[in-house]
């Protein structure tokens, strides 16, 4: 007799099960929280423990303007983060927050006791909220990383907003035609060759007049 295997055992889980870091402080904290999920059932509890197996990318940090944001009107409850709370300077008066986090930099951990907040550990939280009590979970911006701003289309293709890779910027750096709206997409087979004729030449130059001219009778008759 033979047991039922989901997609005939090909289904696999590719989620992370525990962290990969060898951190022995990350690893007590995994271990905390498990107990915490097994004996509690708290939603809040298990999401904690997904996002500590997380990477390094998908802990991002959250700085202390957004954390002030984010927690206007909530001023009695703490604030979770998974990740860093780093300062602002841009920011002039912090209010008191009570703060969870797995790491401060030195200067908002400073702001944060000197506004009269309180900064806790997953520990602290462990014992004050067992089951996520008065608690709001936020985290920072995924996508602010500058690896990011060069994904999508290839730069400088119509409607593309990626950043190049480039060496430099100037007169010689990407800015050929084909990449450009102003010179021809290099869909238009004709567009590179009535671009470099009217780009040869100023604008109010006759054989310019010509070459568009004739570029207008063309495309009449072939739409005919």
């Amino acid at each position: 007799m033979g047991i039922d295997l989901v997609a005939g055992g090909k289904s696999k889980k590719t989620r992370r099960t525990a962290p990969k870091s060898n951190d022995i402080y990350l690893k007590l904290l995994v271990k905390l929280y498990r107990f915490l999920v097994r004996r509690t059932g708290s939603s809040f509890n298990a999401v904690i423990l997904k996002r500590l197996f997380m990477s390094k990318i998908n802990k991002p940090p959250i700085s202390l303007s957004k954390l002030i944001k984010f927690m206007k009107g909530k001023e009695d409850k703490i604030a979770v983060i998974v990740g860093t709370v780093t300062d602002d300077l841009r920011v002039h008066e912090v209010p008191a927050l009570k703060v969870t986090a797995l790491r401060f930099t030195e200067r908002a951990r400073a702001r944060i006791l000197k506004a009269g907040g309180e900064c806790f550990t997953f520990d602290q939280l462990a014992l004050q909220a067992p089951l996520g009590q008065n608690t709001v979970l936020l985290r920072g911006p995924k996508n602010a990383r500058e690896a990011v701003k060069h994904f999508g289309k290839a730069p400088g293709v119509p409607h593309s907003h990626t950043k190049p890779y480039v060496r430099s910027k100037g007169r010689k750096f990407e800015k050929a035609r084909g990449r450009r709206n102003s010179r021809a997409s290099g869909s238009d087979p004709w567009g590179p060759i009535f671009s470099a004729s009217c780009g040869r030449y100023p604008p109010s130059s006759p054989l310019t007049f010509r070459v568009s001219f004739f570029w207008v009778r063309f495309s009449s008759v072939l739409t005919l």
